[in-house]
C-alpha cells in the first residue's frame, strides 16, 4: 500500500510520461494485462490511456488492471491511469 507521500512522488515522476498501454473497445483483456505486466516489470511506473471507445468506466478498468497485475494505482486523471509496481529484478525507483 502506497502512502500519500509516495503517491505524490510517483505522480510527479509520472507527469512527463507518455501512455504506453491503451485500453480500447475490448476492455480489460488478457492481452492488455500481459502488456501492462511486461511494462511494469521493465519500467515500474506506467501510464495507461483509456480510449473513448472503451465500454467500461475508467474506475472499472483501473480496478481490473490493478487486480490482474498486482500493481497499485498511483493516480487517475480523466482517461489516464498511473500504475506502480516494484520490479522483482533490478528495482529502479526508490520511494521516499
Amino acid at each position: 500500500m502506497l502512502t500519500g507521500k509516495q503517491r505524490r512522488f510517483l505522480r510527479a515522476m509520472g507527469n512527463t510520461l507518455e501512455p504506453i498501454v491503451q485500453v480500447g473497445k475490448g476492455g480489460v483483456s488478457e492481452t492488455v494485462m500481459q502488456q501492462l505486466d511486461e511494462a511494469l516489470e521493465a519500467r515500474e511506473l506506467v501510464k495507461v490511456k483509456v480510449l473513448n471507445n472503451c465500454m467500461m468506466e475508467v474506475d472499472e478498468v483501473a480496478k481490473g488492471l490493478e487486480a490482474g497485475t498486482g500493481a497499485e494505482i498511483a493516480q487517475i486523471i480523466g482517461h489516464s491511469i498511473l500504475f506502480y509496481r516494484r520490479a522483482k529484478e533490478k528495482p529502479v525507483i526508490e520511494l521516499p
